[in-house]
């Protein structure tokens, strides 16, 4: 894994990266399952209500509310998706079959 350069901070003499490394620990992995279900569990429950509802004006934001969990579903899955190629990558050197 290549290293991240530090820098020194002048006035107190200690060192930081300037960007934290591209790493998912299990905590964060944990908890990103837990927002995809989340989500999903949401997308499945505003669905059925909306199939419930009459009224076409509260149906429609239901659909909207749906939408919008869809996208973060998504989101949270590309970025998972991004993590493991680049994981990938870098632990066969960067080199693809």
């Amino acid at each position: 894994m290549p290293q991240q350069p530090q820098q020194q901070s002048a006035a107190t003499g200690q060192q930081y990266m300037p960007q934290p490394p591209f790493v998912i620990s299990t905590k964060d992995l944990l908890y990103l399952e837990d927002m995809m279900s989340w989500n999903l569990n949401t997308i499945k429950k505003v669905h059925f209500f909306a199939q419930q509802v009459q009224d076409p004006e509260i149906k429609n934001k239901m659909h909207q509310m749906c939408q919008m969990h869809e996208n973060h579903y998504q989101k949270l899955l590309n970025h998972m998706h991004q993590h493991l190629q680049t994981a990938s990558q870098t632990t066969t050197g960067g080199m693809q079959s």
